[in-house]
């Protein structure tokens, strides 16, 4: 194991840049560790020679007293809320307690980019002082901690787009911080992202985020950071993004839940200091990651309840009815097994049947009308969105990492190969691409339309956490980024058991499949929870929520 001065565990070495990049790195890395207190430090022993599960070090360490482990793990934002709105324990006492365990947990994973405890504990001890004064709390978030993605404006902090020369200094809120802010959130850390922000694992000058249940696993990308971190309990609830499912693929790696609203429902104002070249066409989303399904309604309600369509006019003013949202008639689900192109590894296989046996007892046939599904064009749709992601050729982004000497890491090299060749699109590239996606959307809207299903339920990644340096295949999320459609990925009971194997009757449905088996046959996933993710048409999110409520109360979920 590779450990540093704080020390954090690095299952597997990152590449290193030139000699003037490392100490600038060096540099940055011990600012961080310089505030971490001793007593917050886990034991040498436990980082150089650590489990194969984490999960359990925090609870188990010393660090925590038990209250601060009854508060990071008995409580879900709701509840936690409630208990400092009732007086059962002060924002201070909460944000100490969150605080500790996200460092703790920043040992385990290298989930955090940034850590202001001390900054956390001011803004908890004005709010307990409002609440005393005042007898009422300031807003429904009234002293819930709220772990931020490292690229999201907070002011007074820094943010980056996962490389060295992209680090700046937010001097104000961005509009989401500022809602969440208003509404009584304490803010106390910042969470790990990629390289490029662009590929699923979360592997930047910070360190590699390693998954919880199994350290040789990614904790997925974008927003692999939050996954972890809330995974371990180290945050109630967090703000991530989604492109091509850096908030659903995360969620799912980590076994929590994810929401990946339609575009343009939540604000996004300032998340990034230049324009991604990829919004040209693929539309990137902001949402909630959590531990329960009322934790996500709480999020959307608190913004949308902010309007903050009226600053800016690109959002459409939906309202938000969520988990409360009725359902007119038996709800129709259809089921994907596979998307035609990569059939899911085997756990994720049992997943589904594990779910679509439940759903289709007849105890519930009042209720719900189950089909098969399969999803229009997924190889398709696979080939267009990774050429629609880089209409730069990826000189950009590559341009900004190497400036500084900063090593190029394997995903990122991976994302641009095929489309560095092709270099700068034109203009009128773009606007064929345009075309060609909005005549896919047509065609993928037809089909849904002709197999007559109200959400579909299925994988969220082709299986459970994978190997680090191999997130290849992202189509079972980034196709919905593609047609635009709001997605949730939930936990389930299931986990990777040792031993796992493809079905004997297993043929390949494309290189890319006959590839994913061999990724399965090289790596051991044992112990990583396996999610699913339910989608609904463009701008139906408050009808997933209500298909997501029903499907929650049968399957049993949090």
């Amino acid at each position: 194991m590779v450990v540093r001065s704080l020390p954090t565990i690095q299952s597997t070495a990152l590449p290193s840049g030139t000699a003037e990049f490392e100490s600038k790195r060096s540099t940055l890395l011990s600012a961080f560790d310089e505030k971490v207190p001793l007593e917050y430090r886990l034991p040498q022993e436990v980082l150089e020679n650590p489990p194969t599960d984490v999960s359990g070090i925090p609870a188990s360490c010393g660090i925590l007293t038990p209250e601060e482990i009854e508060i990071t793990e008995s409580n879900d934002a709701v509840s936690l809320a409630e208990a400092i709105s009732s007086r059962k324990y002060t924002a201070v006492t909460v944000a100490i307690a969150y605080s500790k365990r996200a460092i703790i947990a920043h040992q385990l994973t290298c989930c955090l980019t940034q850590w202001f405890m001390e900054e956390a504990v001011e803004q908890a001890k004005k709010l307990d002082l409002y609440l005393a004064e005042n007898g009422k709390t300031v807003g429904p978030l009234h002293g819930v901690p709220i772990s931020i993605k490292d690229h999201i404006p907070i002011a007074g902090s820094f943010s980056s787009l996962g490389c060295y020369s992209t680090i700046v200094k937010d001097e104000a809120d961005s509009q989401m911080v500022g809602i969440l802010r208003n509404a009584g959130a304490v803010f106390y850390c910042k969470t790990n992202q990629p390289q490029t922000l662009m590929h699923l694992e979360s592997d930047s000058i910070w360190g590699r985020v390693l998954n919880p249940f199994n350290i040789h696993l990614s904790a997925g990308g974008s927003t692999g950071g939050e996954a972890a971190l809330i995974a371990l309990k180290g945050s109630v609830l967090g703000v991530g993004t989604d492109i091509g499912g850096s908030i659903r693929g995360p969620s799912a790696f980590c076994g929590i839940y994810g929401f990946k609203p339609t575009s343009y429902t939540l604000p996004m104002r300032s998340f990034l200091a230049s324009p991604a070249a990829a919004e040209l066409n693929i539309l990137c989303s902001t949402g909630p990651m959590c531990r329960t399904a009322r934790d996500m309604d709480l999020f959307m309600t608190t913004v949308l309840a902010a309007k903050p369509y009226l600053l800016d006019p690109s959002l459409v003013p939906i309202p938000w009815t969520g988990m409360k949202t009725p359902l007119q008639r038996r709800l129709k689900i259809g089921i994907i097994s596979n998307d035609g192109f990569i059939q899911p590894q085997p756990p994720v296989g049992r997943a589904i049947l594990w779910a679509k046996n439940l759903l289709s007892d007849y105890l519930h046939a009042s209720l719900i009308e189950v089909k098969e599904f399969k999803p229009f064009g997924a190889a398709e749709a696979w080939s267009k969105i990774r050429q629609m992601y880089w209409p730069d050729g990826g000189q950009v982004g590559r341009g900004a990492i190497v400036s500084t000497g900063e090593p190029l890491y394997p995903l990122s090299e991976w994302i641009w190969k095929e489309q560095q060749a092709v270099g700068m699109k034109t203009a009128q590239d773009v606007n064929l691409m345009r075309r060609d996606r909005d005549n896919f959307r047509h065609g993928f809207a037809k089909s849904w339309e002709e197999q007559d299903v109200d959400v579909v339920l299925g994988p969220a990644f082709v299986g459970p956490a994978c190997a680090h340096d191999t997130a290849f295949y992202w189509t079972y999320t980034s196709l919905y980024n593609f047609v635009d459609y709001p997605g949730v990925v939930f936990p389930t009971p299931i986990q990777t058991k040792p031993g796992e194997q493809y079905d004997p009757g297993y043929a390949p449905l494309s290189d890319a499949c006959r590839h994913v088996k061999e990724l399965w046959e090289s790596s051991n996933f044992e112990g990583s929870p396996i999610d699913l993710q339910l989608v609904a048409r463009k701008y139906h999110d408050n009808e997933l929520f209500a298909a997501l409520s029903l499907l929650r109360d049968i399957l049993k979920c949090p």
